[in-house]
Formats: C-alpha cells, structure tokens, sequence
C-alpha cells in the first residue's frame, strides 16, 4: 500500500494505491491520522486501491470520526470494482459522500 497527498486549493487530497487490508489497515489509519490533524477538507481518492477488508474499513471508519469530531469534513472518490461494492454492502456510501470523479469530490469538499 502507498499513500501520497497533496493540497488541492484549501483541500487534502490523499490518495491511496495497493490492498488496504489487515497487513496495511494499521499503516493506513496512523498515516491518515496524522496528514489530517491540522486539515478540515480532505479527499480520499482511491482510484488504485484494488481491495479493502474489514480491518481496512475500521481504519477508514476512525479516521472519518476523528475529522468529523475536529470539525472538518471527509469524502472519498473513484472507487472501483470490489471496493465500490464493499463500500455498498458495508452501508459505508451512506456513512461517507463518494464522487465518481475528483473533480467532483473536489467541488463538494
């Protein structure tokens, strides 16, 4: 798994890359945790992630309660195949705002 952000205007971009899953859910949300703790707008852009497991989806989970108790807001992005789907059935398109594009993660961010 790899991560990478930039700033996009006022607005975190991070984006994620490989399998978030119970080898890498830990690296994730540490690392997430810490790129967000001074941002309020931020993008998840998952467009190479190929697959998330339970423990993937807590770490997304955690990271989503810290920004959203800090104020700020979380949307993700370019979700694709099995993990568009996993999104789907574990209720978490409901939790989260999903943009098919970046652009349009961007205007609502």
């Amino acid at each position: 798994m790899e991560i990478n952000s930039k700033k996009v205007d006022q607005v975190l971009v991070i984006s994620v890359s490989g399998r978030l899953d119970t080898t890498t859910a830990q690296d994730f949300e540490s690392s997430c945790l810490e790129l967000v703790k001074d941002e309020s707008r931020i993008v998840v852009d998952l467009q190479e992630v190929e697959y998330v497991s339970s423990a993937g989806l807590r770490g997304i989970l955690s990271v989503g309660k810290t920004v959203r108790s800090n104020g700020g807001g979380l949307v993700f992005c370019c979700l694709r195949g099995m993990v568009k789907e996993v999104f789907e059935i574990s209720g978490f398109a409901s939790i989260f705002s999903i943009y098919d594009t970046r652009e349009q993660a961007l205007e609502s961010a």
